[in-house]
């Protein structure tokens, strides 16, 4: 017989609205039963077979739905957690030192992989190959920056490659070069793929090992379930295909999360790998597992990031010195070739997300989501722009009108030194008003997900939720980014990460909300992020994390208010005991 949870003594935050009061909400085996109020509950339990009865007291805290994370890379930020991990790393200094402390622990790894460097730490953004030469003489060493648009290599692999002052940029990249044009050290976008030839790849155990530490670490943030955006070798930043190690882990039963898998679209190929990736899509749906593992969606990156300048933008940007460039940024895909590759992938049923960061590439986006639309008629594909950093104020408004989903990666909304620094002395005048324009989008009706990048940047729902309703990051001292009206209130924030994002995975109708017959994925947040104070959003915690009514995280004695769980049952007279 299976156990019977009760949570109640705290609030219940559904999926959507304002949190509920005096409720209680059951779970009989991996199903919500039903939303009670509590002074109901000894007459519903009343009626119980003969069998224990967990009850949790929540002692105030919240009870949410899962967080779904719409736009992560969890098997690559597994296995960064495995290798030369720089993610925790504030300054070249400690960059170059836990390169060398790596190295010295791993004398025998011919290469030295991994990343996690902020482009902030650096001068322009761009780290030097004498840095990683003096911290690993002579070793090979290619490490990914935290946003996977830039690598970093010492001459060791810059020799190993074969690449020296003669070598052209690629069209989807550049070479960052000293004043003789050798390669510096840092390497932009597709220049990346100039290693291609002798990087090593990850061995297939490697990447189910990073799948099960990722999964164990965004377990403990409360997030039940993600899209994962790159599936497929694509080539970016040395990031291996993860769907081995799903397919691994569904096949051993360990893969205890749901994954939408975004297949990998290369922007050098042509409209042949539709076909391609609607038979992908066939052959994980035969394994008969579509709660675990699907792979009905595509992913398109349309431009680059900002901090390098290959953000496509509809004005130029400008020189250290303010001066208009010739650099609108780089659009990887021709825009007549993506809006007929939207509107073939459409047709096909497979679901589109891009990366749109700039301007352009958000017109360019919603301009193939148009065509698509109008080709095709309304779909049910629910594609979806990730990234929005910039958007032209009358695109705002075309999110509605197309049913295009804005996918928000709210902890970038905030001022920070790679954006002060690196970014908006770049852009044209006006520009920082429209940085990650959340409320504006709320007010023109945008359906709304929400997911962190990871590794790019923290996977804490909770992180990106308080910059989302206060677009101040904790121990700043700044203006909101964008100003005051950018901002989204809680309500929303946490509907965008839990109910939003559902309907972006197509699970909206088992997950993401607490609704009788969905799936017990949840999370108790302690104390409740609606009973504090914006600023203090940040300080709740993820007391909790339950799949399919199954506790798969408890930190008790990370929170001074929920308690850990006991057995009771009802006794004759229809009381709690």
């Amino acid at each position: 017989m299976a156990t019977t949870h009760v949570f109640h003594g705290g609030s219940v935050f559904t999926g959507t609205g304002s949190p509920l009061h005096d409720r209680a909400v059951i779970v009989r085996g991996e199903r919500i039963d039903r939303i009670v109020p509590e002074t109901e509950l000894a007459a519903v339990l009343g009626a119980e077979p003969e069998g224990s009865i967990e009850f949790i007291d929540l002692r105030g805290a919240l009870l949410s739905p899962g967080f779904q994370d719409a736009h992560i890379h969890a098997v690559g930020g597994g296995v960064e957690l495995l290798q030369c991990d720089l993610s925790g790393t504030a300054s070249a200094a400690e960059a170059a030192e836990a390169v060398r402390a790596y190295a010295e622990a791993n004398p025998d790894e011919e290469w030295i992989l991994g990343g996690g460097w902020s482009m902030d730490c650096f001068p322009g953004g761009n780290p030097p190959r004498a840095l990683l030469d003096e911290a690993a003489p002579g070793r090979l060493v290619l490490l990914a920056s935290r946003d996977h648009h830039s690598t970093w290599a010492s001459t060791a692999a810059i020799e190993r490659a074969g690449l020296d002052a003669g070598t052209p940029d690629p069209s989807d990249g550049v070479v960052i070069r000293e004043d003789d044009g050798y390669p510096a050290g840092t390497f932009h976008e597709g220049a990346a793929d100039l290693f291609s030839a002798v990087r090593p790849g990850l061995s297939e155990d490697l990447r189910y090992r990073g799948l099960l530490r990722a999964q164990e670490e965004l377990i403990a943030l409360g997030i039940t379930g993600w899209q994962d955006a790159m599936v497929g070798d694509g080539g970016d930043g040395g990031i291996a295909d993860p769907l081995p190690a799903y397919e691994r882990a569904l096949a051993e039963g360990t893969l205890t999360v749901h994954v939408t898998g975004a297949q990998w679209w290369t922007r050098d190929g042509g409209i042949e790998q539709v076909e391609r990736m609607v038979a992908e899509r066939e052959r994980i749906a035969a394994l008969g597992a579509p709660e675990r593992l699907e792979l009905g969606t595509t992913k398109i990156m349309v431009d680059g990031v900002a901090e390098n300048h290959t953000a496509a933008m509809l004005t130029p940007y400008r020189d250290a010195h303010g001066h208009d460039t010739h650099n609108h940024g780089l659009s990887f895909i021709d825009p007549a070739h993506l809006r007929e590759y939207v509107t073939a992938l459409d047709a096909a049923g497979q679901q589109v997300h891009m990366h749109a960061l700039g301007d352009r590439a958000v017109r360019e986006a919603l301009d193939a989501v148009e065509a698509a639309r109008t080709a095709n008629g309304p779909t049910d594909n629910r594609h979806h722009l990730a990234h929005l950093q910039v958007v032209a104020e009358e695109d705002v408004p075309r999110f509605a009108t197309l049913d295009a989903v804005a996918n928000l990666q709210a902890l970038w909304a905030t001022h920070e030194d790679q954006l002060d620094q690196l970014t908006l002395p770049f852009l044209q005048d006006g520009l920082e008003a429209r940085q990650y324009p959340f409320g504006d989008l709320v007010r023109a009706g945008a359906r709304l997900a929400a997911g962190s990048d990871w590794p790019v940047s923290s996977a804490a729902p909770l992180d990106a939720v308080h910059i989302a309703v206060t677009r101040v990051a904790p121990g700043i001292d700044a203006e909101p980014l964008g100003g005051a009206h950018q901002r989204m209130d809680l309500a929303t924030a946490m509907a965008a990460y839990t109910s939003g994002s559902a309907y972006v995975n197509h699970r909206e109708h088992d997950t993401g909300s607490i609704k009788p017959g969905y799936r017990a994925d949840l999370v108790v947040l302690d104390p409740s992020p609606f009973d504090v104070p914006a600023d203090r959003i940040h300080t709740c915690r993820v007391a909790q994390t339950w799949i399919d009514g199954v506790l798969v995280h408890s930190a008790e004695t990370a929170t001074a208010t929920t308690t850990p769980t006991r057995t009771t049952s009802v006794n004759a007279e229809g009381e709690l005991s």
